[in-house]
Order: structure tokens, then sequence, then C-alpha cells
């Protein structure tokens, strides 16, 4: 704090000689910097050096200015090469010599615009535009004494010595908002008798929604808005537009697999990004207030953690379930349904002219199942989830009128008398009777149909017979398939009362039946004792194997001695051994020798480790009978108490066993996957020992660490309301995180205990065992709530961690820049996209890329340090990399 500490002397210094300065001649901007700097350092040189123990340093950061100024002949130069070189760090002390320049700016007032000072102080000070004053004028006024309100020196002092009002930043999420706010009201005038009418023309043809989209696509990207953007031409794209002149196929990238069997990609550019963009967010305003309450997926607050608390809470009750997985890439009878189902709400044949385009050149990637969905994958188009919904709403409408038919018109099972009566659905009943039936519908029936639905994934579950559930899964496959052309996948129905549960959102289901306090009680005794015994077990197994070790090494080194004459015994069984060794055969061979016919003679290979050899066959033999036969009594009837009741208990459970017993629904992390995609990430070996990833090893140590933090961070993120989040902790811990740290003991061949010292608070994002809860808590507290709303993070909030390797370093001679939308910052390095796994739907959450598109299977991409990282940990996807970018 050199400055702050010389501030006071010079302040008092300034205030003195004004003659100093030499006020007879008036100065250009760059003579007056000069002076000023060269003034500076004679007030500096009078400090002494016990008052201010930093003068030297001070002296140095003026004459390096002085320096500058004396070199440069343009201002301008002098600026770039000041402004080039600010230190942010010297900002807040550098306020007192900015204060003496301003008392010395006073003396002349010279015609001189300040750009510079306020560069060196950046940020807020930018903002304060400065008066330039005539050289002439400014001179007649000083040597008047003529002052006109306050002077540019006052102002400038008083500026810098108030504190500067923190600015809160606005999250990139938040200003979506506002963005999609804004041409939200663009929207709404649109509307005239009934429907929006002119969208393209007066909106999405519209220079200020194609900027808007723009940024909409920056923010997806991490970008910052202040930033140097692409050089595009709004006015020219809303031109060619508004004139239906714009190539949509012109402006589309095409991928395909190397295979015979070629699969095709095509993405498009950034020109028709922005276009699909603003078409989204006008898509979006019109449809979503009128989406259903069993649609989830892309909209605000019905995201897939509102899906599961939904099947959470409804289907407590139910009996039986199933899924609906559809499969269908939209072709012309799709595309011809959805234009039918628009026309209700939207009159622009221009935006149906534009979409058809888009259709035709297969760039939107409309496609029903196949891979899962709001996962950041590339093949899912921008307007991909806006188009399903609005397809599937119409899916949404008719399971609301079979729900009527079933439920009101009493189509279903009467024999659940328990259920609770609804006298809406029984006056329904008496009004609407069926012609197959006159009799009045039994007011008893308890028929329930509830269904929940996100984006293409479809659960349907009934509370009722199973014949029900037949033919209302008969009547749901049949309209898919006649109304809506689509190809069903058969499923089967199956009983919520099943432990197997059923698979959505990449989570695993189940139903099961509450425990009372005392069902739980005696469960949690008998853990106890479960655990008690284990724990013994360990501990004898441990010492019987340390007492086998210590055997083995007694034994050869008695071997040893009695190669030694004088020590050897001719009359032990030693040597009478020894008399059978082989001539010429070593000490070591030789007992191994010894050790091999004996473990064949006790059938050693039948145990399952050597430790039990030794304690099976040596160390318990010559144990006491007394406390072998004793320690094993206790773990036989601790194994009997724990795998069966006795009587006392078995009374107590059923006296305090309830009538009616509730149930309650829990949600499963697929833990078995999570282990399997470990292993073939390279993270675990086949016995499921965690190993160094060898593919990271040539990446740089936060790019190693980032990787791993992003799998964390996903797990936490998405399983913290899994009933087995426990589990998948015990990954994080044993595996995950020592995976980490001998990936970066392999990178620089040093033991893994100086790794975890040497990277302590780089591995804080992997947490071990005691802070794991405290991390997750703090996690989900600081979220905002921007940043958790699925309708602005889509594609990004489920991304998975994909795998790059290291292609090369970027040269002068060969130049990339970041491949991310949006950034112009260049890429120092260029990565391989490694693609993992196979498309599959419906694919299970496990925390990476479950389905990249194969056509981008060692794809070469460059990416800065920042989007490196922001991939690596979830901030944004791989929709926001551009695969076309490469030249």
């Amino acid at each position: 704090m050199f400055l702050r500490r010389l501030g006071q002397p010079l302040l008092a210094k300034a205030s003195e000689p004004k003659a100093a300065l030499n006020q007879n001649a008036v100065p250009n901007a760059r003579e007056l910097l000069i002076n000023l700097y060269t003034n500076t350092l004679q007030q500096i040189k009078s400090i002494h050096q016990h008052k201010a123990p930093h003068r030297d340093a001070v002296e140095t950061f003026t004459r390096h200015r002085l320096k500058v100024c004396e070199e440069e002949r343009d201002c301008q130069a002098i600026e770039s090469r000041l402004g080039c070189g600010r230190v942010e760090k010297l900002i807040e002390e550098a306020r007192y010599e900015l204060r003496l320049i301003g008392e010395m700016i006073g003396a002349f007032a010279p015609s001189l615009t300040l750009s510079l000072v306020f560069d060196c102080l950046g940020g807020p000070f930018k903002q304060v535009q400065v008066e330039t004053v005539s050289t002439y004028e400014a001179a007649r006024k000083c040597n008047a004494g003529e002052t006109d309100g306050v002077s540019l020196a006052k102002s400038l002092a008083s500026m810098l010595d108030e504190d500067p009002v923190p600015v809160e930043r606005i999250s990139r999420m938040k200003l979506k908002r506002l963005i999609e706010i804004r041409v939200k009201k663009r929207v709404k005038e649109q509307h005239n008798s009934g429907k929006f009418q002119d969208l393209m023309e007066k909106v999405i043809a519209n220079p200020e929604t194609l900027r808007d989209a723009y940024d909409c696509i920056r923010l997806n990207s991490n970008v910052d808005l202040a930033s140097k953007p692409d050089d595009i031409s709004f006015e020219y794209i809303a031109e060619m537009l508004l004139r239906r002149s714009f190539d949509i196929k012109a402006n589309t990238i095409t991928m395909s697999t190397k295979s015979e069997n070629k699969e095709v990609l095509v993405l498009p550019n950034l020109n028709l990004r922005i276009i699909q963009e603003a078409i989204r967010i006008v898509l979006e305003v019109v449809y979503r207030p009128h989406f259903s309450k069993i649609s989830h997926g892309c909209r605000s607050g019905r995201g897939s953690r509102s899906a599961l608390r939904h099947i959470c809470k409804k289907i407590q009750t139910t009996d039986w379930w199933f899924t609906v997985n559809m499969k269908k890439k939209a072709d012309a009878n799709i595309v011809s349904k959805l234009f039918s189902t628009m026309e209700e709400r939207i009159e622009d044949p221009s935006l149906y002219f534009i979409l058809q385009s888009m259709f035709d050149a297969e760039v939107v990637n409309l496609e029903f199942g196949g891979f899962p969905k709001a996962q950041g994958l590339s093949q899912e188009g921008v307007l991909s989830p806006i188009l399903m919904n609005i397809y599937l709403d119409l899916f949404d409408q008719e399971f609301h009128r079979l729900c009527m038919m079933y439920e009101a018109l009493g189509s279903g099972d009467n024999a659940n008398l328990g259920a609770r009566k609804s006298s809406l659905r029984h006056w329904f009943r008496k009004q609407l009777k069926d012609s197959r039936n006159n009799d009045p519908y039994d007011e008893n029936s308890s028929l329930r149909i509830y269904a929940c639905r996100f984006m293409d994934e479809i659960l349907i579950s009934i509370s009722g017979s199973k014949d029900v559930s037949v033919v209302f899964k008969s009547d749901i496959q049949s309209y898919l398939i006649n109304s809506l052309h689509m190809d069903i996948e058969e499923t089967e129905i199956l009983s919520t009362d099943s432990s197997h549960g059923i698979q959505f959102l990449g989570t695993l289901i189940q139903k099961r039946i509450k425990e009372n306090p005392a069902v739980r009680a005696v469960h949690k005794l008998k853990r106890k004792v479960q655990f008690f015994a284990s724990q013994k077990q360990d501990n004898w197994d441990a010492m019987t194997s340390r007492i086998g070790k210590k055997w083995l090494a007694h034994g050869l080194k008695k071997v040893k001695e009695s190669e030694i004459k004088q020590l050897a015994d001719s009359n032990s069984i030693l040597c009478q051994i020894s008399q059978l060794r082989k001539v010429g055969m070593e000490t070591d061979h030789w007992y191994k020798a010894l050790l091999k016919i004996w473990m064949q003679d006790v059938n050693a290979k039948a145990e399952n480790s050597e430790f039990e050899v030794l304690s099976k066959y040596i160390v318990e033999p010559a144990l006491p009978r007394e406390l072998t036969d004793a320690f094993y009594n206790f773990q036989k009837h601790a194994e009997e108490y724990v795998s069966s009741e006795t009587n006392t208990t078995s009374a107590l459970l059923m006296s305090s066993t309830p009538t009616k017993q509730s149930t309650t629904t829990d949600l499963l992390a697929p833990v078995s996957l999570l282990q399997k995609r470990l292993q073939r990430y390279g993270l675990i070996s086949l016995g499921g020992y965690p190993r160094p990833t060898s593919i990271l090893i040539l990446q740089d140590n936060d790019e190693i660490i980032d990787w791993f933090s992003g799998l964390v961070r996903r797990w936490l993120r998405w399983y913290h309301e899994c009933d087995n989040i426990n589990e998948v902790k015990l990954l994080i811990m044993n595996q995950v995180r020592m995976s980490c740290i001998r990936t970066l003991a392999a990178k620089h061949r040093i033991y893994e205990a100086e790794i975890e010292k040497q990277f302590e608070s780089d591995l804080s994002g992997i947490p071990s065992t005691q802070e794991t809860e405290l991390e997750m808590v703090n996690g989900m507290s600081e979220s905002s709530v921007f940043e958790d709303d699925e309708a602005l993070t889509y594609g990004i909030f489920h991304s998975g961690l994909c795998l790059l390797s290291l292609e090369r370093m970027v040269s002068t001679s060969r130049p990339c820049n970041c491949f991310v939308l949006g950034c112009l910052v260049a890429a120092p390095c260029v990565y391989t996209l490694h693609v993992m796994e196979r498309q599959k739907f419906p694919g299970w959450k496990t925390g990476f890329s479950p389905a990249v598109h194969p056509s981008l299977h060692k794809r070469r991409i460059g990416l800065c340090k920042q989007h490196v990282k922001d991939l690596y940990m979830g901030h944004i996807s791989l929709q926001s990399i551009d695969f076309g970018a490469w030249k």
C-alpha cells in the first residue's frame, strides 16, 4: 500500500508551489504530461525515506510513465501503452497520486480529455464524461482567476475521494430472462383477433430481435456481453428474411460418420442459429402459457425436478405403471400436422415458409426418442424442444379426455371400496350414463389415472385393475400411432409393488411400504448387531493374517540361517528337509518351492485369498481351541439373530402393524451404472480400484481437476434428492477423488500424499468424507433462482461430462480461435472429442454425455482456457460449440 502511505505528504506538497509548474507557457497534452510526471518526481524526491518507506517504488512507478511520454509522440500511443500496462491492484492505491495530478492539471487547464487517466482506473470511472476546455480559454481564465463552478481538478479529486459503490453483477440467466421479456413485449403487440399475426415481419425479422437472440446465444456460451462481438450484420439478415431470400442450406454444416452406414448430422451456422433462436423465443412466448400441467421440460418451474416430485406425490396410491416410448424422426405427416396445430394461434405464412425450409434442409433435428432430451447434445436442435412440446400438447389434451372418460364415466375398476369418494365425479356419472350400461355407476369406484411427460418421455400410473390399465394403454398407443404418426416400442405394464421399480428421467423409481417406529427400531438394532459382528470378523482376519505373515518371515529367516553350518542343528526337521534341496537352488527359490508344494497339498486355490490360507491352515490350528470355538460361536449366534426374527420380535411387529399400510416413493440413482461408466472412462479398474485416467494426463493441472470436479458437481446436483445419495458420496470419496489424485501423481511422477498436500485447495471441489455434505448444502444455497430455472438453462443444467484429449498446442503458423459461439479469444490448444457411448433411449443419467452423435467422434475443436473449464464444470454444453468453425 505504498501510494496510500505517501498520499498525505504528497498532497501537502501539491498545495504549495504552483509557480514551480511554469505557468508562463501553455503546453500541449504531451508536454503537460511530461511536466506533470517530472514535477511529480521532484515532489516524491523531497519526501524522506523514513516517512515513506516505499518512496523508491513510487518513484519507479512514476518514472515509467514519464519515460513512455518522452518516447511516444502521439497521445494515443501513450494512452495505449499505459492502458495495456495497468495493474488492477494499484487502482485503489493510485487515487492519491491521481489526485495530485488533478491539482497540477488545475494549474494548466489544457485541452486534454484525460482518457489516459480513466483507462488506468477502468470500470466505473470510464462512465464519467470530462469536458474539454480550449487551451486559450483555459489559460485566460486561469491567469485572470476566473472560475466556472467546480474546476476539473476539484471534480477529479472529489470523485477519487468517494468510495466506489459496489455494483451487483447480474447473472447470465437473469440477463437472458430480461432479453426474453424485451422480445415478449414485441410479440404481445402482434396479438389481434385471438391470433398472433405478422410475427416474422414485425418481430423475428427485426434487427433488435436478432441482436437479442445473438446475445442469448452468447449468454448460453458464457460469453461476456461486453466483449467484442462477431462481425454480423443483423440488418442484412433481417432484410433477407423479409424478402424470403435467406438461403437455409447455404448456412448449414453437414457432418457424417466414416462407417458404411453413414449417420448424417446437419447443424446450423451462426447466422442460421441466430434466426432459430429468435423463432424459439417468439414461439415460447406464444405457447408456454397454454401447455398442460402434466407437461414438463423447457418450462419455468416445470423441469425434471418438478416432474420427479410430481411422480413421488401422485403415484403413492397407484397399482400399475408403464412408460410410453415413441420413436420417430419428423417427416412430412408430422410437419403438416404440426403446422396445422400452430395455425390455431399464429397466422403468419412467412414464418411457416422459413420453418418448412429448415425442415427441408434437415437442420431442425426434431426427433422423438432416439436420445435423451435436455442434456445439451448437438443433435437436439434449437427449435426441437418448443416444437416437440407444441406437437405433444395434442397428446396431453387427448390424455385428459381419456381420463375424463375412464374416471368420470366409470370405465374402470370398482373393486377398491376404501378409496375416497368424489361428489363431482359421482354427479358426472349420473349425468353421463354410458349407453352400454343402463345401471348407474358404483359411487365407490376408485379408478385414478396419472401421467407425467418430460419432452418425449411419458410415464402413466393407474390406480385400478390391470385390465383397465391394458385397455387404457391400448387407447394411448392407438392415438399416438394413428393421429400423431408415431412408432411405439412395446413396454410392459408393471406392478408398483414390484421391487424392480421403473426407469424414468434417468433415475429408478420404486414404491415401498413405510416402516412404523417399532419396525424401524428392530431393524436398527439388527443393523447394529450386524455391524458389530462384521467389525469383530475384520479384526480377527487382520490379526490372524498378521500372525501368518510373521510365520512366513520367520520360516524364511530360519532357512537362511540353516546355511550357516555352526547354527544348523542336524537333528532338526529343517535340516532334514534341506537335504532334499536340489544342488544350486537358491534359498528363496527353494523356500517358495516348498510353499507351493504345501499349498497344493491343502488345496489353497479353493480359498478366496492368501490371507485366508494363512489364517485357516497355519494360525487358527495353532491357537487355543477354546478361543476359536468362542469366536465362531459368537459369529453363529449373531448371524442367526440377523437372519431371523425371534418370537418376541415377531409378536411386537404383529401388534404394532397398522391395518392399512402407508407407502412412499423412492428415487434412486443408478449406482451400479455409475460404476460401469467410471470403468468405461478409465477412472477405475475392472476390480473397482481407482486408477489414473491416461487420456487426461497431457492436460493442465487445473483442467484435470476441473474434469473430475465437474463430474462430482453433476452428481451432487442431480442426485441430491435421491434416497441413495450416500452411496453416490461413497463413489466420490473412494473412487473419483482417488482417481484424480492418481492422475495428477502419474502426470508429475510424485507420491499421492504429496499431490494431496500440493493441490489441497484445488481438490476442494472433490469433497472428502467430512466435507461432502457441507459442500452440497453450500452449493444449493448459493444457487440463484434464475440459474436453477430449467427453462433458461435448458440443455445446460443436465449436460453431461464429455471426454477431451489434448491434440496439439496452437502455434503462430497454425492459429486457431475458440470454437464456442460468440467467443473470439485465441485458443491455446486443440482438443479431440471422444464419443464413449452409443445413442440409447431412454437413457440413464450417469454424469457423462450419454449419446453424443457418432459423427462427432474424434472431431478436433479449439477451446480457450475459460471454455474448457466451462465445458468440464457444466456451465456450457456441446450445443454451444461451432463444429464447423474449423477451416
